[in-house]
């Protein structure tokens, strides 16, 4: 090291209140994570920060202490609980109330932060793709999946479970709609200005093809289970 103490924290930081002080470091992680990815070092954090190394684990005992709290930060604390429901209200058409989750969600993690969080944690298995992608298939995907085959005159999954392939088939939807964000945060290419006319052509185009497609894949579903063992 040089002369220079950069352990030393500004005087006009010293004495933040514990509660203002751990906020500050969660946000700079979400951003520092964002851009760096988790191989960044949180000695680096702090250095961007101004503060000490030790002042992240006074607050934070291990990395992977703030990496949950990053987790909560910018997923947890995004997702609205009453999506799922909004899912499964009959009272309006389905591809209404999938426009209107698509637009919503766009709302919420089309954003610098959480897009590039998700994929750095996906390609360092850090567990916060996995788990958000849990919550994900358990409040949408499957209920999705049961409210298509409401729509189609289809066997209910007490019946019929569900087959891989009209899973994988509202994940491809769910996908689509990702990507444009990807696009956008990961790749710096341009994306429309309003995603909202896109989002719906995107549900549109899904809407129309699945009558087919989940009729076919429940009547191959149906043969199969009728063939003698």
């Amino acid at each position: 090291m040089d002369g220079d103490d950069s352990e030393g924290p500004p005087r006009r930081r010293r004495h933040l209140p514990g509660a203002e002080r751990e906020r500050q470091i969660v946000e700079a992680a979400t951003r520092f994570f964002a851009e760096q990815g988790f191989g960044g070092q949180t000695r680096e954090l702090a250095a961007r920060m101004g503060i000490t190394h030790s002042a992240i684990f006074r607050y934070f005992p291990t990395k992977e202490a703030l990496i949950e709290r990053v987790y909560d930060r910018v997923f947890v604390a995004r997702w609205n609980p009453d999506w799922g429901p909004m899912v499964r209200d009959r009272r309006l058409p389905l591809e209404a109330r999938l426009v209107r989750f698509y637009q919503e969600y766009a709302a919420r993690i089309f954003d610098y932060e959480w897009v590039r969080i998700f994929v750095f944690a996906g390609l360092r298995s850090v567990d916060i793709t996995p788990r958000y992608l849990a919550i994900l298939r358990e409040a949408l995907i499957l209920p999705v999946c049961a409210e298509l085959r409401v729509e189609f005159g289809l066997a209910p999954p007490e019946v019929l479970p569900f087959q891989e392939r009209e899973i994988e088939a509202v994940w491809a939807l769910h996908g689509k709609v990702f990507y444009i964000a990807v696009r956008k945060y990961v790749y710096n290419l341009p994306t429309p200005d309003d995603v909202g006319p896109i989002l719906a052509d995107d549900v549109l185009v899904f809407m129309r093809g699945a009558p087919t497609l989940f009729r076919a894949i429940h009547a191959a579903a149906l043969r199969g289970s009728a063939e003698p063992g």
